[in-house]
């Protein structure tokens, strides 16, 4: 029998660390972080994204998850790669993973963006999955850099940043909610990495599990490696 992976394989993919999982977003996964999100992301008197889709009321909050991820789901191929993964601890779902980017079958270079339920913060979650979602892109995917984003007040998503290695790569104002913001950009070369080994085993072990990646490289025009 025909499974959604065999016509579409992004829906097979799985990355693997311990007790950590990075999983394609199915349907039963997408409504337990939809109820996840509704339940609080950040403290309301911030705002951690250039959208502010976790303002509202808790519904309005989980539909936005749901229909953001719906569209997400299509976006995996040369012209544009969006891979938004279901973070898993221990079988529980705590959060998305996300790398995206634009012509990356060109330009091999994704940036990384994530969230964490709010029940699930301060445990060390948010460096493992950024260490897994880099190593999904270096050793999986085959790509030279990945980049990330900040805003200057966001001092947890920086540090997690710095922890993975990223280093810093400029800064500039963007709007956030009609206010002008400084936003700080960083950016991790596959080179870097490389030499930076040693200290992503420690945060993931030395089995990763990397499923179904093969056939997302052909997917995404990353070549089959």
């Amino acid at each position: 029998m025909t499974s959604l992976a065999d016509l579409w394989p992004a829906a097979g993919l799985r990355v693997a660390a311990g007790d950590l999982e990075l999983r394609w977003i199915d349907d039963d996964l997408l409504v337990a972080l939809a109820d996840l999100a509704s339940r609080g992301v950040h403290d309301p008197g911030v705002m951690p994204f250039l959208f502010p889709w976790t303002r509202g009321t808790p519904s309005q909050v989980a539909q936005r998850v749901v229909t953001y991820q719906w569209d997400a789901r299509s976006a995996v191929g040369p012209d544009r790669l969006l891979l938004e993964l279901a973070v898993l601890r221990d079988g529980v779902p705590v959060g998305v993973q996300a790398l995206g980017g634009s012509d990356v079958a060109v330009v091999r270079s994704v940036e990384t963006g994530s969230w964490l339920g709010l029940e699930h913060q301060g445990g060390g979650t948010g460096t493992r999955m950024r260490a897994l979602a880099v190593h999904l892109a270096f050793a999986g995917l085959g790509l030279r850099e990945v980049t990330s984003t900040a805003f200057a007040d966001n001092a947890a998503s920086r540090a997690v940043s710095e922890r993975v290695g990223y280093e810093p790569n400029g800064a500039g104002p963007v709007a956030r909610e009609g206010v002008p913001v400084d936003q700080r950009r960083f950016r991790l070369t596959r080179e870097r990495w490389e030499g930076l080994r040693a200290a992503h085993r420690e945060l993931l072990g030395d089995d990763v599990v990397l499923d179904g990646v093969a056939r997302v490289r052909e997917q995404a025009g990353l070549g089959g490696g």
